[in-house]
């Protein structure tokens, strides 16, 4: 089966060229699924550190990467401060990390685990149903989720990875650019271009 993912030709505003195939599953994204059509995402409930209930459809106009993790997974907590730096690196008008714990405990959980690790830039969101992870299809934690303006899953990471590294920021940034233009890459179902 081969899935599919657009990307630019080319960045004119960058004046380089896209990355050639190969190049965007590789490093700490060789394990990233792109899917081909885009999937449509469940409707997800969730609530942030006042218990206000949101949903995925609060975060469309946006590319969100959605990971889904809990203070209780070991891969889940040395992967947070990274999520943190890529918040840091492309968060903002385009872009942003949502963090969507499965801790049964709560958001107060939560907080005090980001505090402790000094995640400054990641909100307290919490499903303690953990119904979120099931609808987004996660087989175990940490999982990430990228979805597109319109809400779409464009693929996903099963697994914990450093969101900070040169190789995460290069796909984020490709699929952003890539959005409505440019070719198709074609993506194996392991996740490496061909």
């Amino acid at each position: 089966m081969v899935l599919a993912v657009a990307v630019s030709l080319a960045s004119a505003s960058a004046g380089r060229a896209a990355p050639e195939p190969g190049e965007l599953a590789v490093g700490e994204m060789r394990n990233f699924t792109f899917f081909d059509p885009p999937k449509a995402a469940p409707d997800v409930a969730f609530v942030d550190a006042r218990g206000r209930e949101l949903g995925l459809a609060d975060f469309r106009g946006k590319f969100v990467l959605v990971n889904l993790w809990a203070t209780w997974c070991g891969p889940c907590r040395r992967e947070m401060p990274s999520l943190d730096r890529l918040q840091a690196r492309l968060g903002g008008g385009d872009f942003a990390v949502l963090a969507l714990s499965q801790d049964r405990k709560g958001p107060g959980v939560v907080a005090r685990f980001l505090a402790e690790i000094g995640a400054e830039r990641l909100g307290v969101h919490v499903d303690p149903s953990a119904r979120s992870a099931r609808r987004l299809g996660a087989v175990g934690l940490p999982t990430s989720v990228l979805l597109d303006r319109e809400g779409r899953i464009v693929g996903r990471l099963i697994g914990p990875a450093e969101w900070d590294s040169d190789e995460a920021a290069r796909l984020i940034k490709t699929v952003i650019r890539g959005t409505g233009a440019g070719r198709l890459y074609r993506v194996g179902v392991g996740g490496s271009l061909e």
